[in-house]
């Protein structure tokens, strides 16, 4: 597994269709009022789950994942591939990204910004736990065109350059589908699916999903990888978390 794998791999662990007919655009105060997204509304939070990695090669991982966190502030998460032994252990906060690959011996260690110049794939912390938890991407705003299909909402927001459609469902106002593009100069890209929502706390939180990553790598062709994750467990506290990360 290469450095570049891992680095697109873990960020996008964290951070439905109705039914057919023509769109409505939202022309009316009362129509607009329909919308009513969920945000997972949390003090810290504990994950595990289990995780299947596909690289374009074919190749395919298999392990745990364990997630700590805390609200708009930090992201802590370790992988492991069986018998104990933690392969990668990462932390993400506000400003910075860290990750520990003790397979390869690699460590990573950068800002957004300088993972966006590297991997064409702009991030940054509340995108990165929006996309954990099927948040919309971005708080709504009137700029922003919604449209109602059936039971869903079809929602394109565009933010520093990136287009991002989510498909919202009108039940829970969780994001079911996701794509970003970038536009202009840039040429990653991202997209999910969360498949299944359970009850946490009387919030819906996303327990499988299926990301794919599309990477821009240096003076290398785009590099594609997906990822298959299924939550075990998930509990909400108030109880405040350690987040331990050594180098």
């Amino acid at each position: 597994m290469n450095k570049q794998f891992l680095v697109a791999v873990i960020l996008v662990i964290f951070f439905l269709w109705g039914c057919a007919r023509k769109p409505m655009l939202f022309t009316s105060d009362k129509v607009m009022e329909e919308f009513d997204p969920h945000y997972l509304d949390f003090s810290y939070l504990t994950a595990r789950g289990r995780v299947v990695l596909e690289e374009q090669n074919g190749k395919i991982t298999k392990g745990t994942l364990n997630i700590r966190a805390k609200k708009d502030s930090v992201i802590w998460f370790n992988m492991s591939p069986g018998l104990g032994i933690e392969a990668v252990r990462g932390l993400v906060t506000t400003d910075h990204i860290k990750i520990r690959d003790r397979i390869n011996h690699q460590i990573i260690d950068m800002s957004y910004s300088e993972f966006s110049d590297k991997y064409g794939v702009p991030l940054s912390f509340s995108v990165f736990q929006n996309l954990l938890f099927a948040n919309l991407p971005h708080e709504f705003s009137l700029r922003d065109r919604l449209v109602r299909v059936g039971r869903t909402f079809e929602l394109n927001q565009e933010r520093d350059n990136i287009v991002y459609k989510s498909v919202v469902s009108a039940t829970h106002g969780k994001v079911t589908q996701l794509e970003s593009e970038a536009m202009r100069n840039r040429s990653g890209s991202l997209s999910a699916s969360y498949m299944e929502f359970k009850d946490v706390e009387s919030q819906p939180f996303p327990y499988k999903a299926l990301i794919k990553m599309v990477l821009s790598l240096p003076q290398k062709p785009k590099t594609q990888f997906s990822l298959n994750a299924e939550m075990v467990k998930v509990d909400l506290t108030n109880e405040p978390l350690s987040f331990p990360y050594n180098f």
